[in-house]
Parts: structure tokens; C-alpha cells; sequence
């Protein structure tokens, strides 16, 4: 069965179907998801999804769009809980230049701070990097980041910054992006990455695959991701779905699963 590895159910384009939607999941071939804080207030909701849901696993951390009123307090309270039962990972942090909500200086200290506390309670990260690819790299190999590990959500960088990642034993996320015609770079690095260091993503609501380009998205939709990564790795798609669902495992070091 497939395996999720960031999505954000908290978001309220799921207020009108959340549950019928999760519960759902299983008979779609959707085996669990990670649903991924973006902030104190997402982190909180994951950790309602999480008690609520079996099939749900979450992640706490701050977005780098939100850093700008974080504080010493909300860094205590992401390492309180942390430890809580399926809890898989600190997430998402890094760095955005694209919309560069926060000033750049602030998004660099608390993506270090939260690369710390990621060691501290010994999680692995969630990467995101968006139009900041040499400060992203520069700030994780200055941090040691591989002994902390994790994965590059939405990668969207080039097969020499996958070459980077992929030495430092990080994992790449692989989503609808894959299916956009306009997604060329990303196959480049699909075919040239090993399939033990991919792993499947939605990012739902956002990255719909072609065909529903546009429209909400969810994990029952990664069947069509794992199409196209079957088409470009010469692989039968249930050979995608056990070896990324053993990626996924590995990634969040969740052991004892029943197939």
C-alpha cells in the first residue's frame, strides 16, 4: 500500500470532508499518511489528526513563511511534544525566497535552531526549500544535517543539488510535479536518483497531478504519481509502491507495520 509522506489534512480546504476523506483511505490503497505541521496552530491540529486517526502520523515544526513572531517558548513546546506516540519528525522548516515572508536573517536562525532541536530529540527534518538552494545547503552541511537525516519535500532543485542531498543520505519527495509538463527538471532527477532515496508526497491541498491539475488535492491521487515514476524507473507500479513505502518507513524509522 502507498504511504503519504506529507500532506496537510489540518488545512481548511478539508473542513467540509476530512473525515469520510481519511477514513477512506484504506480502500483506495492509501495505507497512512504524515500530516505536517506548518506552524504552532498546524502543529497543534496535527496533533489532534494524529490521536484521531489511526492512519495518520504527523510532524511538528514552523514553516519558514511563519518564523517571524517565533519564539523560545514555541520551541519548548514543539520539544514537549514531540515525544508524543506517532510523532515521526520535525517539519517543515527551512528556508522560502519566494514569497520571503519573513526577512532572510530571521528564516536562517530559526531553521538552524530547529535543525537543533531535531538533533535534540533525535527526529529526522523536513526540508523545505523553495528558490533558497545554496543557503538551504550551506546551513545543513554547516549544521552536520546528515546524522540528523530527513527528506527534501518538493524537490525542486537540479540533479547536482540532488547529488548534494543524495551524499548526505537525505531522501527526495516526489509529488504531482512529476506529472506537470513543465516538470522536466524534476524527471531529470527522478531517473538519476537511486529508488531507495524517493519517497511519495502529495503536499495536499496543493501539487495536484495532471489530470486534476487545479483542484484540490489528496493522497488517493497518487496512484497517477506512481504512473509516471514507474514509467520513467523501467519499474511495474506495485514495485514503486513497496519499495517507496519501505523508503517511507525507513525516512520516519517506523518499524513493526503489518504489509
Amino acid at each position: 500500500m502507498i504511504i503519504d509522506t506529507h500532506a496537510h489534512y489540518d488545512d481548511e480546504a478539508f473542513d467540509e470532508d476530512r473525515d469520510q476523506l481519511i477514513r477512506g483511505f484504506a480502500e483506495n490503497g492509501i495505507e497512512m499518511v504524515v500530516n505536517v505541521g506548518a506552524g504552532i496552530e498546524t502543529s497543534k491540529r496535527t496533533l489532534e489528526l494524529v490521536a484521531q486517526y489511526e492512519n495518520v502520523y504527523g510532524a511538528v515544526g514552523v514553516h519558514p513563511d511563519g518564523v517571524q513572531d517565533l519564539t523560545e517558548a514555541d520551541m519548548e513546546w514543539l520539544k514537549s511534544v514531540s515525544g508524543r506516540e506517532k510523532i515521526v519528525a520535525i517539519g517543515e522548516i527551512g528556508l522560502d525566497y519566494y514569497w520571503d515572508t519573513a526577512e532572510r536573517q530571521i528564516q536562517k536562525k530559526w531553521f538552524v535552531r530547529q535543525l537543533g532541536l531535531a538533533r535534540e530529540v533525535g527526529l529526522p527534518v523536513i526540508i523545505h526549500s523553495r528558490e533558497a538552494a545554496a543557503d538551504t545547503l550551506e546551513i545543513m552541511k554547516a549544521e552536520k544535517s546528515e546524522e540528523i537525516g530527513g527528506v527534501i519535500h518538493c524537490f525542486s532543485y537540479g540533479v547536482e543539488m540532488a547529488r548534494e542531498y543524495l551524499k548526505m543520505g537525505f531522501f527526495l519527495g516526489i509529488g504531482g510535479v512529476l506529472t506537470f509538463k513543465n516538470g522536466r527538471r524534476l524527471k531529470e532527477v527522478v531517473e538519476y536518483a537511486p529508488m531507495e532515496s524517493l519517497v511519495l508526497e502529495t503536499d495536499s491541498p496543493y501539487l495536484t497531478p495532471v489530470p486534476y491539475r487545479g483542484k484540490r488535492n489528496n493522497s488517493n491521487y497518487l496512484p497517477l504519481v506512481v504512473e509516471e515514476l514507474a514509467k520513467i524507473k523501467g519499474l511495474s507500479a506495485q514495485e514503486v509502491i513497496d519499495i517507496t513505502r519501505e523508503n517511507a518507513l525507513r525516512l520516519y524509522r517506523i518499524s513493526g507495520r503489518d504489509r
